[in-house]
């Protein structure tokens, strides 16, 4: 496969040009797929079915900090109020968190369930092990990820991404709404 198209579906090439066909992100998005899938099977070596790898941040942090309110929790997890709220609302569906009135009317205090508590240790320990796994894969590479990472963070602060976009997008002439 092309790294940087993916493959083509029966019956596209009678189709319009259609720019989705083509993304030189997809493959790292796939990556990272593909490596919180095996994060989620060794939840699952350990009879952790139901939880999802992009929640493990939270209930470690809740673990080690104890309860927050979710903006104290969004803010130290660098997440909007608003997604954090939509998260806190899937984990606590999940059984894993609970909510409770914040100090105030308007705020939420985030407690871990007894089900959360049960698993953190091996949780916190699965995250030690995965930025182990990851330190031994970047050193057998010849530019790691987080390198990768670094530069491009450098080249949008002389440039933002916002800023080349709209280069580009003005480059292609007027689009009508």
């Amino acid at each position: 496969m092309d790294p940087v198209s993916d493959e083509h579906l029966p019956g596209q090439a009678d189709q319009p040009d259609d720019p989705t066909e083509r993304s030189r992100w997809r493959p790292v998005f796939r990556l990272f797929s593909d490596m919180d899938d095996e994060i989620a099977q060794v939840y699952a070596d350990n009879g952790i079915d139901d939880l999802k790898p992009n929640w493990v941040l939270e209930i470690i942090r809740l673990h080690v900090r104890g309860p927050m309110t979710i903006a104290e929790l969004a803010r130290s997890v660098g997440r909007t109020h608003s997604a954090l709220s939509q998260k806190v609302a899937a984990m606590r569906a999940a059984g894993w968190l609970a909510t409770s009135p914040g100090r105030d009317a308007r705020s939420k205090t985030v407690t871990l369930t007894p089900k959360a508590e049960r698993v953190a240790a091996l949780l916190a320990a699965e995250w030690r092990a995965t930025e182990a796994a990851i330190t031994e894969l970047e050193a057998g590479l010849p530019y790691p990820l987080t390198r990768v990472a670094e530069d491009i963070r450098s080249a949008l602060a002389a440039k933002s991404f916002h800023d080349r976009i709209t280069e580009h997008l003005s480059a292609e002439g007027p689009v009508t709404l």
